[in-house]
């Protein structure tokens, strides 16, 4: 019998970025999580509303919301812990607070660098990948819209005819370990969720921006499943694309269910596939996961 050859080494794992916020990129980490152990979540922080708005002024920290549902979202289903961090308390000084987002803002305010607090959370969770913040920086989310000037996340979220958000200060510094998985990415994915403020509120840092247009990953735009009310009121798939590429994000294709969303007239390739969970109010990860790996490469 010929000897069998030595095993080589095994296959490095895509290195994947994903961006956004909110339900929507904890829904692509689900889906990420199963076809590579290298991705990483670059999450908005703009959120001045609810637990996260409540801890972010009384302790001068980023909001931990966000982050803390894209780190349950990449840890192991199911982890005890992961669902502990989901409890959210309902009685006097700790109503509306969830119990990850306190341990978050304590881990901050013990280890002094966001970065740091994460990477632990990340450690305790058993957590595949990595969670960042767009930027350390406390930020006001504003948007230019039909009716005028509108500050702040949940005021944004309650507006319609939005012609375009930023950040206040405008060019808050991104930090440099979300540089640097831009740079090694395989492959950046944006959304879904709320395009204004949740997508381009991270784009809006001018240095994720950069970093994505400069990247040689293929850039995969998952769009929602149906307009949101009223901030993308009578959207279609090809009103999400302009909107991305009127604040200077070039996507390469763009992964889409029409079952669900109109297309219109797109600029960019297109990937429509079947998305939704049964309900259809929401991704289902196992087909996200399937049409996201398909695209790698």
């Amino acid at each position: 019998m010929s000897p069998q050859p030595a095993a080589g080494p095994a296959a490095r794992q895509p290195r994947v970025v994903a961006i956004g916020g909110g339900h929507g990129l904890a829904a692509t980490l689900r889906a990420v999580r199963t076809y590579t152990d290298q991705a990483t979540a670059v999450v908005s922080v703009a959120d001045d509303g609810g637990s996260s708005g409540r801890l972010r002024e009384l302790l001068h920290i980023i909001p931990p919301g966000d982050l803390r549902k894209c780190l349950v979202a990449l840890a192991e289903p199911g982890s005890p812990l992961a669902l502990a961090f989901e409890h959210r308390f309902t009685e006097a000084e700790l109503a509306g607070h969830s119990l990850g987002n306190l341990i978050l803002a304590g881990l901050m305010e013990v280890a002094r660098d966001p970065i740091d607090a994460l990477d632990e959370a990340c450690r305790l969770l058993g957590v595949r990948g990595r969670v960042l913040p767009a930027t350390v920086e406390p930020v006001v989310l504003k948007a230019d819209a039909l009716g005028g000037p509108v500050a702040g996340q949940v005021a944004v979220m309650a507006t319609n005819d939005i012609r375009s958000v930023s950040l206040l200060p405008a060019d808050p510094k991104a930090p440099a370990q979300v540089l640097a998985a831009l740079e090694e990415a395989d492959q950046i994915v944006l959304g879904p969720g709320s395009l204004f403020t949740s997508v381009l509120a991270a784009i809006a840092v001018p240095e994720i921006r950069e970093g994505v247009n400069r990247s040689d990953a293929r850039t995969v735009y998952v769009c929602n499943l149906r307009p949101q009310v009223p901030e993308t009121e009578a959207f279609d798939v090809a009103m999400h694309l302009g909107a991305l590429a009127a604040h200077g994000v070039s996507v390469d294709v763009a992964l889409c269910d029409t079952s669900t969303l109109p297309l219109g007239n797109p600029g960019v390739p297109v990937v429509d596939v079947d998305l939704a969970r049964p309900s259809g109010l929401a991704h289902d990860p196992v087909k996200l996961a399937s049409a996201l790996a398909d695209l790698l490469g």
